[in-house]
């Protein structure tokens, strides 16, 4: 299973994340993404490659 990670100190809470994969993604009320599930039926390295500041971490 991969494991996916928001790094906070480069998001800017666009929430293209959460739209685009809203079972693994989330804003949370300080408007920052963050990862609430592993896993679900997106692709984590397509979400990842269209993160605008590159947050998203897939190893």
């Amino acid at each position: 299973m991969a494991k996916v990670t928001i790094d906070a100190s480069l998001c800017t809470g666009c929430g293209l994340c959460a739209s685009v994969c809203p079972e693994v993604f989330e804003v949370g009320d300080d408007n920052l993404a963050y990862v609430k599930n592993e896993s679900g039926s997106c692709d984590l390295n397509d979400v990842a490659s269209q993160c605008p500041v590159e947050a998203i971490k897939v190893e």
